[in-house]
């Protein structure tokens, strides 16, 4: 459900100290000050539909966003939050590095929801699979781990509240079924209601809340943990309809939202090629203005939020919902700024693509071939904009990278590129920034497909053999010789893991060729030959490649014979030779 995202999580235990030398002295002595003033307190206060939250009697609204950067990064980001009105940084694990962090965000006058992890987490499940009615030795551990750095931070003016667990109510379902996963479900809001009351008896002057990823986990929280002070929910383009769930379920503690934005890949229909079709930048900034409108229109009820995401990953997750990739800042982040009552009327904004698209389509583009991307962008201080062009291959082998492509700049916002050689559904994307430290961002998917060839496949429905050829039901396999002259992508043939192993096709008669190519899937020849024979066992090399990198291999080449074999020689993964097209063109 929430692969964009789960990434950012996994970097949000806090891991790296701050050092000394980072500090300027001024910072030093802020937090040894503040250590020796009486903690705050926290509390939720008033009656059913007119809470409020109030640190040390004075109310207080959570104008937040979730935190990303590294925690040697605090004093270089924290002042920025500050400015945009962020008052409440979220975290998703507290331990015995966040030390650094919570006396910067004090110091900085922001405060920090601080997180504990509990497996599955993260709602697909980013962690084990826990047995929450039989796995007393990880309860137990949990219910000394967490209290313990309540204990240890429960003085730390940077403190705002706790938050067990994140998403596991969603997440147990990657584990369970049934009726054992509403016992599992059950187990967990039971531990979370004892972890509650551990950290309330070691810390009675700060809240304590629990995160799930729809309001569908409430109830549970409701039945079996009754210990909360409130409810937490992340909502991205449903924290509209948050209100109305509450509204309607009788539940009678408050809430905060601890992630929203726009909406996310399971929330958007699919585009043309079949994938989560993006939305655009306008679109994104618009989605925090939106949800923010809706968390405040629940007034006495919805406490605030903590907005998703002040992160600095640049990748496919980071163009999907941080703020600042890289450090550049973009509609959504102004939207933010505005959302929370910072004034924007002096700033330098980002640039803005209303359009953005590829030419001749986008469902069938040539692989290795130029591909042209027009936009038209304008910025509203008049900056002089560069562009740049990348390439995302999520959606062909998981990789979250994000790869810069050479550009031509043919004018006109005609921006060339040469085509990934992979083929599969890529995602392109266009930047373009405007000199002081803003961006704005915008991506379509294209369809890879093997280049066109003139001529004719000899190969096609042939009789085809190979050394050997997985016929196990593994995946989309039996794999056999014969599907790769099928005339077909989806389909592949897929060698043993050694080396050799060849595929041989029988043209019927004695044929001449003056074309080749290879689609290849993840697993690739490294080396390789083309070969001819006229009797199947005297064979002939008539192309040599060396320095195969997968995809598709394109290529002249003159030959003559009954038989044409791709001998692989070396592979370019552990794994055997896979290819999904063997063509041979007259």
């Amino acid at each position: 459900m929430r692969t964009a995202r789960t990434a950012h999580r996994r970097t949000h235990r806090l891991a790296t100290p701050l050092t000394a030398g980072v500090l300027a002295a001024g910072f030093l002595a802020l937090p040894a000050q503040a250590a020796h003033a009486a903690p705050d307190v926290v509390k939720v206060t008033g009656s059913q539909g007119n809470w409020q939250l109030q640190v040390n009697g004075s109310p207080y609204q959570v104008k937040g966003l979730t935190w990303g950067p590294s925690v040697a990064d605090a004093d270089r980001y924290l002042p920025d939050l500050k400015s945009m009105g962020v008052n409440t940084i979220r975290t998703w694990g507290t331990d015995a590095s966040s030390k650094p962090l919570l006396d910067s965000a004090a110091a900085h006058g922001v405060k920090v929801i601080a997180g504990f992890w509990l497996q599955p987490g993260g709602g697909p499940g980013s962690g084990g699979c826990v047995n929450y009615l039989t796995d007393t030795a990880y309860k137990n551990q949990m219910l000394a781990e967490f209290p313990k750095w309540a204990q240890t931070y429960k003085d730390n003016p940077g403190v705002l509240m706790w938050n067990v667990g994140n998403e596991s109510v969603l997440g147990l379902q990657n584990c369970y079924s049934g009726d054992e996963l509403e016992k599992q479900r059950n187990a967990y809001t039971t531990l979370v209601n004892d972890i509650t009351k551990k950290i309330h008896a070691v810390d009675p002057n700060h809240p304590v809340t629990s995160t799930d990823a729809w309001v569908g986990a409430w109830p549970y929280y409701q039945r079996n943990a009754p210990d909360l002070d409130l409810y937490a929910v992340n909502s991205y383009n449903a924290v509209c309809d948050v209100k109305s769930a509450w509204q309607q379920s009788g539940y009678t503690k408050p809430y905060i939202v601890t992630e929203t934005g726009p909406a996310g890949e399971w929330e958007v229909p699919d585009d043309a090629n079949g994938v989560p079709q993006e939305p655009t930048d306008q679109a994104k900034a618009e989605g925090y203005t939106k949800a923010w409108g809706c968390i405040t229109g629940h007034k006495g009820v919805a406490l605030g939020a903590t907005m998703f995401h002040y992160g600095t990953e640049y990748d496919f997750g980071g163009i999907w919902f941080n703020l600042l990739p890289a450090g550049q800042k973009r509609l959504s982040y102004y939207a933010v700024k505005r959302a929370y009552g910072a004034d924007t009327s002096r700033d330098n904004t980002p640039p803005v693509i209303s359009r953005m698209d590829i030419e001749g389509g986008a469902t069938s583009v040539p692989a290795g071939r130029d591909l042209i991307v027009s936009t038209t962008a304008t910025d509203p201080n008049g900056d002089r904009l560069s562009y740049e062009v990348l390439s995302n291959s999520n959606y062909v082998d998981q990789s979250k990278q994000l790869t810069p492509m050479q550009v031509t700049d043919l004018g006109s916002g005609r921006l060339k590129v040469t085509a990934p050689d992979k083929p599969g559904v890529w995602k392109i994307y266009v930047k373009a920034t405007d000199g002081h430290g803003n961006v704005g961002v915008e991506t379509r998917s294209v369809r890879v497909v093997p280049p066109p060839v003139n001529g004719t496949n000899i190969a096609l429905n042939r009789p085809a053999t190979a050394s050997s050829q997985q016929t196990s039901d593994y995946g989309d396999c039996p794999c056999t010789a014969t599907q790769a002259v099928d005339g077909k992508n989806d389909t592949r043939w897929a060698s043993d893991w050694s080396d050799p192993q060849w595929l041989q096709v029988d043209l019927g008669s004695r044929r001449s060729f003056k074309h080749a190519q290879l689609t290849w899937e993840a697993s690739y020849a490294k080396a390789y030959t083309i070969q001819t024979s006229d009797d199947g066992q005297n064979w002939t090399t008539v192309r040599q490649v060396t320095d195969g990198n997968g995809g598709v291999d394109d290529f002249d080449v003159t030959g003559t014979g009954r038989y044409v074999r791709v001998n692989g020689t070396a592979r370019g993964t552990g794994y055997g030779y896979s290819l999904y097209e063997f063509g041979i063109y007259s």
